[in-house]
């Protein structure tokens, strides 16, 4: 094969796209509280940007500017911009002058303990050999966030003993304590599930509300008896079967059943590490004068101007030559794309939130059962941005409304036909079921096909295992499983 060099001419087409569409698309992406976070780091690395103050005006009066200018510090009247600019801003800080000392005050957090210490803690208190506390400590490490011990008692036999083993195989010698036994480990289990909160250690959901129902005082409760003979049958909510093996009436089977229910599930979920999550809503809607009017939430969001100070220096050219010319657009390009990528993502989210609005009008003013179906899509074709521009915009923003705070995803849904002609939103269709079963007769609750054709009556039309599939997203239960007496 004979190999050559040359060249060619090739026509194709290619689809690029410039860096700053995409830092456009994240700031459009980005909630408020990464915003904030972004635009601060800006600010800091773009001196051509600068913190504009909610009360400062445009023009400042020559006045006040004087003002300003004498209560300054004398080092910081002194500042040669252009020495900085030509030293790419590595002459000291620039921000707050050369020689400004600033004390910094690293913030403390203070946390509630999680599960593992508040359960620590009361080991300390309690006289344990130190045998049992290494074999305590292996407990401790299988008991999850939710508070259920995840092994069983051979398995944490079997890993203590092996742990001693490996310790001394370290240092060439015996083991200092013989082999901990299956008794020492039920024991000490009945120690670990004696601390607060009661049901800790359970390995299973029944022994966990067994325990609850004993550090009460109930463990000859009916409620006790249910979960330690009658566990598959309470599950399953036999009532009858419950009632005649146990010689009592079907009524008071069912109120230590629900006494059952009052019992905490998950007791370790209380002393979760996981600190809350706060949401702050990045738009706000108020009802002023009878109409709804949305509002941007960015009263704390960094607004940002271009510095006057770096513009006049940069504005002589002459002075700036090679690199530092280069520099110095490329920093003030940066900074005017920024505003205006701040802006546009602003009227954005406003065209947004306001087609919302007007589309559910309805929602606002009667409540979940009117809310209409709507998506991405349609949006999109109103505002005349493409669906992916509105899907980050909606993505992980959250919105207050005089019905609470609530996601923008949560306007979005599928649509179900009607009798009318007009098509109802899948959110409002589950609200009326929910809203159906909490209504029924708890004697004779609304099975699937009475709750399809309660639902055709009102002018929907769907299918029973659509019913189904709804009922048991909102957690319902079969009507079988509701059935009281």
């Amino acid at each position: 094969m004979k190999t050559s060099l040359g060249q060619h001419a090739i026509l194709r087409q290619d689809l690029r796209i410039n860096p700053r569409l995409y830092q456009a698309m994240d700031l459009l992406y980005m909630p408020l509280l990464d915003l904030q976070q972004h635009l601060k780091q800006e600010l800091m690395a773009n001196p051509f940007l600068e913190l504009l103050e909610p009360e400062e005006d445009e023009e400042v009066p020559a006045t006040l500017a004087e003002k300003r200018e004498a209560s300054e510090p004398a080092d910081r009247q002194e500042i040669n911009w252009e020495d900085i600019l030509l030293s790419g801003f590595d002459d000291g800080d620039w921000r707050h002058g050369p020689t400004e000392e600033r004390e910094f005050a690293e913030p403390v957090s203070v946390q509630a303990p999680d599960l593992s210490g508040h359960l620590r803690d009361q080991l300390q208190l309690l006289e344990l050999t130190d045998r049992q506390r290494l074999l305590a400590e292996e407990f401790m490490g299988n008991i999850g966030g939710d508070g259920y011990l995840s092994a069983t008692l051979e398995e944490l036999v079997t890993a203590t003993n092996a742990l001693q083993e490996e310790f001394a195989a370290e240092r060439d010698a015996e083991p200092a304590q013989e082999p901990y036994t299956l008794a020492e480990a039920a024991t000490l289990l009945g120690v670990m599930q004696e601390l607060d909160p009661p049901g800790v250690a359970a390995r299973d959901l029944r022994e966990c509300l067994m325990l609850q129902l004993k550090d009460k005082g109930e463990a000859g409760s009916l409620a006790y008896r249910l979960l330690d003979e009658a566990y598959d049958d309470l599950i399953a909510h036999r009532w009858s079967d419950l009632a005649k093996r146990l010689g009592l009436d079907t009524g008071e089977v069912q109120a230590a059943a629900d006494e059952i229910a009052k019992l905490d599930p998950k007791p370790g979920l209380r002393y979760s590490s996981a600190d809350g999550d706060y949401i702050i809503p990045d738009l706000i809607v108020e009802k002023i004068d009878g109409k709804y009017r949305v509002f941007l939430n960015d009263t704390n969001l960094p607004r940002l101007r271009l510095s006057r100070a770096y513009q006049e220096v940069a504005r002589d050219k002459k002075k700036f030559v090679g690199e530092n010319r280069e520099f110095i657009t490329q920093r003030l390009n940066s900074a005017q794309w920024m505003i205006q990528a701040i802006e546009q993502r602003r009227q954005t989210m406003l065209k947004v939130m306001n087609f919302i609005v007007d589309r559910q009008h309805d929602f606002f003013e009667k409540g979940i059962e009117h809310l209409k179906p709507l998506t991405l899509r349609e949006v999109a074709e109103v505002i005349n941005m493409h669906e992916s521009t509105v899907s980050r915009v909606t993505n992980e923003k959250f919105v207050q409304t005089p019905r609470g705070v609530l996601p923008l995803k949560f306007f979005f849904s599928s649509a179900l036909s009607t009798t009318t002609g007009e098509d109802a939103s899948a959110r409002a269709i589950k609200a009326q079921i929910q809203k159906l079963v909490g209504d029924e007769d708890p004697q004779d609750p609304l099975t699937d096909q009475q709750i399809v054709q309660k639902l055709r009556e009102k002018g929907v039309r769907i299918a029973r295992r659509t019913v189904a599939k709804y009922r048991d997203q909102l957690g319902i239960l079969s009507a079988r499983m509701r059935k009281r007496v």
